[in-house]
């Protein structure tokens, strides 16, 4: 079994100004120098290249929230790899369930924005998860592997090497309801498992998985130390620097 580094990721939405953006990880920079995981922010666009320029030289590392799969064209508010890239980010949020629910994301359109990813050298973070009808209707396993079948279509694990999934039950997320730790590591369990078939358990035991959806400093210890959650993507919390240093710090 090989040992995976954990990862804790802020993904702040649609907040924060650029100053408020630049005071938050000014205070992370100083709460986070000596944490044991590995620190990703997601800041919106317009405070991209602000904080990973504040970042830099830093553990923290910065993702942006989205991205569209052509490199360049006419694509009125659209953004493409190459400029985040520009920007200063390493990591890219793909298929979190708000760009499904309201901005039409699919399967396929995911799929094809890894791709861009891939291309440009940016880390995916491909989020999957189940809505609370779907896990209702005992289906879990199902969208779980079609979402992330369809998401990783035509792609080897050497394309996916520094590949991230995030599990995000939608029903979990700014609703302050949390999957049981019991749900979680299911879940985890499940993904880990269908990766071994789909590529090699190999690429399976090195692969990260995170739990999203209402993770907080109440629930974090407990989430974090199951055996197959390798991290965590943070909505709400991650605005705090106070609560989004404690949650780093709890995986040592």
């Amino acid at each position: 079994m090989q040992t995976r580094t954990p990862l804790i990721a802020g993904n702040w939405k649609m907040q924060k100004t650029i100053g408020e953006a630049l005071a938050l990880v000014n205070a992370l920079r100083s709460n986070l120098s000596n944490v044991k995981a590995e620190i990703v922010v997601a800041p919106t666009y317009t405070a991209l290249s602000k904080v990973a320029e504040c970042l830099q030289g830093s553990n923290i590392g910065v993702a942006a929230q989205d991205l569209f799969w052509e490199d360049f064209g006419a694509y009125t508010g659209a953004i493409s790899a190459p400029l985040i890239k520009d920007a200063g980010a390493k990591y890219v949020i793909i298929g979190h369930s708000e760009r499904r629910q309201f901005f039409g994301e699919t399967d396929v359109t995911v799929n094809k924005k890894i791709k861009a990813a891939l291309k440009h050298q940016l880390i995916p973070i491909l989020c999957v998860g189940e809505t609370l009808a779907e896990r209702e209707g005992n289906l879990v396993q199902q969208i779980i592997e079609e979402q992330v079948s369809r998401g990783l279509y035509q792609l080897t694990q050497v394309e996916l090497k520094d590949l991230v999934i995030a599990y995000e039950p939608v029903w979990a997320i700014g609703t302050g309801k949390t999957a049981t730790p019991a749900q979680a590591e299911e879940t985890h369990v499940l993904i880990r498992n269908f990766i071994a078939a789909q590529f090699s358990q190999e690429f399976a035991d090195r692969l990260r998985i995170l739990y999203g959806g209402s993770v907080k400093v109440a629930n974090c210890k407990e989430l974090l130390a199951l055996k197959n959650i390798d991290g965590a993507l943070i909505g709400g919390a991650s605005l705090n620097a106070e609560e989004f240093s404690a949650i780093a710090k709890s995986v040592a």
